[in-house]
């Protein structure tokens, strides 16, 4: 109820403003002063801190079951580099026991099978991609933890 009460105000102030073409804020006389705060941080702080499917090396994350996969592709000079995170989703330790096969299809379309190896000092999975070709790329990501089979798709430009 003060969710959709915060609401109202908000646009019915925005929609005043808009209307009347000025900058300064208005305040509705009869509304209690904590109401008309619509940053309280009691309501953003849940939001930013229980992002599990945030990325937190700076690629691009799919949750996926009760994991958190998190593809970094880095380009250089004579091909792309691929570190993968394979992280539990909620807790975001590390799986070090999965088979991983990233199968991606280059920009002209052709398809490249590429074994991931783990690096027990950065906690994750990584492989090497021989192209140049700029463009879009396709990643799906096969993992195999334990006999359970994992599937994320990725893109990324070089």
């Amino acid at each position: 109820m003060r969710n959709q009460l915060i609401q109202s105000l908000l646009i019915t102030g925005a929609l005043a403003l808009t209307a009347c073409g000025g900058t300064e804020t208005a305040t509705a006389p009869d509304v209690p002063a904590e109401t008309a705060n619509p940053a309280a941080p009691e309501t953003v702080a849940p939001e930013t801190t229980d992002d599990h499917s945030a990325a937190t090396k700076g690629g691009q994350v799919v949750e996926t079951g009760a994991y958190h996969l998190e593809l970094v592709p880095v380009p250089e000079a004579d091909g792309i580099h691929l570190d993968l995170y394979l992280q539990t989703g909620d807790t975001h330790e590390a799986v070090t026991d999965a088979t991983v096969v990233a199968q991606v299809q280059l920009p002209d379309g052709t398809q490249e099978a590429l074994p991931m190896e783990y690096d027990a000092a950065g906690e994750h999975f990584f492989a090497f991609l021989p192209s140049q070709a700029a463009g879009e790329y396709k990643a799906v990501l096969q993992t195999d933890i334990n006999g359970e089979k994992v599937n994320a798709r990725f893109s990324f430009a070089k």
